[in-house]
């Protein structure tokens, strides 16, 4: 089994490098990495180039994740695998896709923090919490301003699949782990917060692409 579950998070882990902010670096000629708050995931690229570009960004790390989660479901389901292990190999991939998106070698693994990646994880694993956690993350953000809360509320519901729909103790163990991480790579956005310096979504919106020099 341990075969099995290096094999699955290293393939995850590929998949997770595989960041839409190089589809926004082309589109634009911005590279996110080195600009706004310095990575490179969907809210640096929102906050870098616009909406539109934040929006580009998100869709392309949400359908990695989902890609991914889902592919191995379907060819788990062909084997003779237990419920168990089945939830325990769809939660290591996502980890992986997670993982890879936040530390790409590529990147000298410093790259994004996962969000976009973990909504898709999360509506490969359960489609319909996956979009009560997309809207709890939409709303709260909006209703506080800050993306940061709605990050969380988000990973709340993710504890609620490894609780609910999935079978065994790894699924649970792995959202702990994904949601340690999640504090930490959040962990200056919350000095940002207490301090009054965090961008506000509203801010988002009306942000200005910026253009290539």
């Amino acid at each position: 089994m341990l075969g099995w579950v290096l094999l699955l998070f290293i393939a995850g882990y590929g998949i997770g490098c595989l960041h839409g902010s190089l589809a926004a670096q082309f589109l634009s000629g911005v590279n996110v990495k080195k600009e706004g708050v310095k990575n490179s995931g969907a809210s640096n690229a929102a906050i870098v180039l616009g909406w539109k570009y934040g929006l580009l960004v998100a869709l392309i790390d949400i359908i990695k994740g989902f890609a991914a989660v889902a592919a191995c479901r379907f060819l788990l389901e062909k084997g003779a695998f237990s419920p168990e292990i089945i939830w325990t190999f769809l939660f290591i991939i996502g980890a992986g896709v997670v993982f890879g998106h936040n530390f790409p070698f590529y990147m000298n693994f410093n790259g994004g923090k996962g969000t976009a990646s973990v909504i898709g994880v999360m509506l490969a694993l359960d489609w319909k919490l996956g979009l009560v956690g997309l809207a709890l993350l939409i709303g709260v953000s909006l209703a506080t301003n800050y993306l940061v809360i709605g990050v969380l509320v988000l990973y709340a519901v993710y504890f609620v699949i490894a609780f609910g729909p999935a079978v065994g103790p790894w699924p649970l163990l792995t959202a702990c782990a994904l949601f340690a991480m999640a504090i930490w790579k959040h962990s200056e956005n919350i000095i940002r917060i207490k301090n009054g310096e965090e961008k506000k979504v509203s801010s988002i919106f009306k942000k200005k692409p910026t253009k290539p020099v």
